[in-house]
């Protein structure tokens, strides 16, 4: 009580007594609490239904859409959150003394725009330090602190309309207690386990069992029954088609390998007629005697092999791929049948160890399940002594831009057709400068390619989260963070511009159909999820039956949507010319719904439909500026993003209530930064920078230097909008013929466009 006592008094001599510094071409961003007041310019609470499934559970519709209970179509603007997770609350010295409470969490991200908070959860018993006197739990022992945050969160996200998801468990976080009996004991790696170890299994049916068949306390009915708890996420990052199945333990790889024998003999009848068809291919640790077969090393799956040593790694990749399905569906009946959930279900959310040759096959796997699902961050070179979590001087770093090199998109999806997909981990990462990009490009392309959910990771604020320690005890920047002005800020009018369907779900540019041959033989596809895919070199072995023969550039994921059809006759396959969505460079690339546009060279990509319009660019580069059909703008500004979005359902030229957003460049105040030349893997080196200075807060963000001219008859007010969306002094609005121009507000993010006589909210 006493630290929070002085916090309080030290804060409010400090804001009494000092104005937050500035520096030069910068606005400090010192954000006020949000009052919810009825007189917001804009409130996205009203889009949410009045408590989370209140109309039942989720679904999914015949395309792979969700839909709410009663039938109606609903989109996902997506966040990873926490609050209220350890009780009793421990204050860090770096954090706030305040606790987040989770019911204020809610409101915020419902006001802008979110909809669906993936709970990122480790349901698995703890295992106490070695010098702890806590008693050892058993491994059936659920965490209960979990559990009850999972329960807390769901019912307070519920009463703002938001859906709730849930992964309860990972195994980089499932340790082992000596007292457990295990093979290797503390030393055991749990990755792939859950799989095909039954001893886990049971105990992971039992953490879920007493999580989602326990009447919640702060509801009064089981998670089960909750339809305000929209997915159950079987487990966080996991794969036998991953790198780390190379380190599978004995005796659990005999097990496995033993397995592999049965599966043999029952798919060939006999082992010699499977060495047969092998050419005699041996790996070491084979035991056929005694019904032991080993593996081959993952990296083999990623080469192109032929001859009996292929007939092998597709038996072995086949495998694997039946492991995990069978994991899938044992599941899928476990919730369903024997706990009574009616939630929808994701089986995992992870990735291959070649987006190239095993990722299809990776989701092939994932089948079993309602919704299928990856984590991708879009990111640069990060080196550092605590990279993997904290942003600190010394550290250096590149900071790439989709709008100049797009492979890295995170978006850039093969999605299997007829299924919802997710993103369920994502974000424009730390220390990368050019974030602002990101709600919008998300927003964009979410809408144009028809994926399911964007899920911003993470944020465990109430609302917006100031530059601070990346642990409460280091000093540090958060790696981790999406709740910055430069890309929460943004999240008003891309939240909008996707849930309120401004933007057209384009045609399929490639529908690509794969028997499951295909995938085993590692074939590869008419193009891949890989940033490095070159069409020209990786796209060599496709399938010979395929009815197209040239593989796609890259840039077709942001031309519309890229379907998969598992199971299927590759002669189906079809695919739109690349003359009708690429330039004839291949430099630049529009969406098959002519509203998106992206321009590799002028660094610029633009939405241009009858309701939402705007740009992202660097802008200095473009002194001529960016025209749309309705929108002039200008800027000096060097990186940004311009948003204008129609609010009365009216053709923007028509519109008499208009929201602008712009976004432009944040860092902590005291940011410094120089050149540097950093080396990377495999001996070579990119030119990036090094932290000199990983600052503090407040945020700095740069000024806007943006002016419009907008072709409205109706238009005669303009309305700057502060932080929380209220109204907060006006800008002169002029007038010439049938278009208004303004000058965007230096120290604004958001600004409303109105009629003379129209009246707020």
């Amino acid at each position: 009580m006493a630290i929070t006592y002085l916090w309080v008094l030290f804060s409010a001599l400090v804001s009494a007594q000092t104005a937050p510094p500035r520096e030069e071409g910068k606005w400090p961003f010192v954000p006020k609490a949000d009052p919810y007041s009825k007189d917001a310019a804009l409130d996205l609470r009203l889009l949410n239904e009045r408590v989370a499934g209140e109309t039942g559970f989720v679904k999914v519709s015949a395309e792979g859409d969700f839909l709410r209970g009663d039938g109606k179509p609903i989109r996902f603007w997506a966040v990873n959150a926490v609050a209220e997770r350890t009780k009793p609350f421990v204050p860090r010295p770096r954090w706030s003394p305040q606790e987040p409470l989770l019911a204020n969490q809610a409101r915020f991200l419902a006001k802008r725009g979110v909809n669906l908070v993936r709970l990122h959860a480790f349901l698995n018993p703890k295992v106490p330090a070695a010098n702890s006197t806590q008693p050892v739990p058993k491994l059936t022992d659920i965490d209960t602190g979990e559990r009850d945050w999972i329960w807390r969160a769901v019912a307070a996200y519920k009463k703002e309309g938001i859906y709730s998801m849930f992964s309860p468990y990972w195994a980089v976080n499932m340790k082992f207690a000596e007292q457990w009996g295990l093979p290797h004991g503390a030393n055991l790696n749990a990755h792939g386990l859950l799989f095909f170890d039954e001893t886990l299994q049971e105990a992971y049916k039992g953490w879920l069992r007493e999580l989602l068949t326990t009447p919640n306390p702060h509801t009064g009915i089981p998670l089960a029954r909750d339809p305000a708890l929209a997915i159950v996420q079987l487990q966080n990052e996991d794969s036998f088609l991953f790198w780390t199945v190379n380190n599978l333990q004995d005796p659990y790889k005999t097990d496995l390998g033993t397995r592999f024998y049965g599966w043999v003999v029952r798919k060939y009848g006999t082992f010699d007629k499977a060495r047969e068809a092998w050419g005699n291919n041996r790996v070491a640790g084979d035991k056929p005697e005694e019904g032991i077969l080993m593996f081959h090393n993952l990296w083999e799956m990623t080469q192109g092999r032929t001859g009996g040593i292929s007939a092998r790694l597709a038996d072995q990749l086949e495998f694997w791929v039946w492991m995990m399905r069978r994991f899938n569906e044992m599941m899928v009946r476990y919730l369903r049948e024997e706990l009574g959930c009616g939630q929808l279900i994701n089986a995992t959310n992870w990735k291959s160890g070649d987006p190239v040759r095993l990722e299809d096959a990776e989701r092939y796997a994932y089948l079993p399940t309602d919704v299928l699902a990856v984590n991708r961050y879009t990111t640069g070179v990060h080196n550092g002594t605590n990279r993997t979590w904290a942003v600190m001087r010394g550290d250096t770093y590149t900071s790439p831009s989709i709008l100049e090199d797009p492979r890295g998109f995170a978006l850039n999806i093969r999605q299997p057709a007829g299924r919802p997909f997710l993103v369920t981990e994502a974000n424009w990462v730390a220390p990368m400068a050019y974030r602002a990009e990101g709600p919008w490009m998300v927003a964009a392309w979410q809408s144009l390619l028809g994926i399911d959910g964007y899920f911003w990771f993470s944020m465990g604020t109430e609302g917006w989260t100031p530059p601070q320690s990346a642990n409460g005890f280091l000093d540090s920047q958060e790696k981790w963070e999406f709740a910055s002005p430069d890309v929460l800020g943004s999240f008003p009018g891309a939240a909008l511009l996707y849930r309120g369907g401004y933007l057209r779900r384009g045609e399929a540019v490639l529908t690509e159909h794969r028997s499951a041959q295909d995938l085993w033989l590692r074939r590869t596809p008419l193009v891949a999820e890989a940033a490095s895919f070159d069409p020209n070199r990786d796209a060599g072995d496709v399938a010979p039956t395929s009815a197209v023969k040239t593989a796609l550039s890259p840039l077709a994921f942001l031309a519309g949507p890229v379907q998969v059809v598992f199971d299927s006759d590759a002669s189906k396959t079809s695919a739109l010319p690349p003359e009708q969505y690429l330039s004839h460079d291949h430099t630049a690339v529009f969406s098959t719904t002519g509203e998106i546009a992206l321009n590799l060279p002028a660094r610029l990509a633009v939405i241009d439909s009858p309701r939402a319009q705007g740009a992202a660019a660097f802008w200095s580069s473009r002194p001529e500026g960016v025209e749309t059909s309705v929108l002039k703008i200008h800027s000096t500004n060097d990186y940004g993003t311009v948003l204008a979005l129609s609010l009365d359902e009216q053709p923007l030229e028509n519109s008499a209530r208009v929201f602008v957003q712009v976004a432009t460049r944040a860092r902590p105040t005291g940011w410094t930064e120089e050149p540097a030349t950093i080396a990377i893997s495999g001996g070579s080196s990119v030119e990036g920078f090094r932290i000199t200075n990983h600052g503090r807060a407040p945020w700095q963000i740069w000024k806007n230097d943006f002016r419009f001219e907008m072709r409205n008859r109706r238009l005669a007010r303009a309305i700057v909008l502060d932080e929380n969306l209220m109204p907060a002094g006006t800008v002169e609005l002029t007038r010439e013929g049938g278009a208004v121009r303004f000058k965007f507000p230096e120290e604004a993010m958001y600004l409303l466009l109105t009629e003379r006589e129209s009246r707020l909210p």
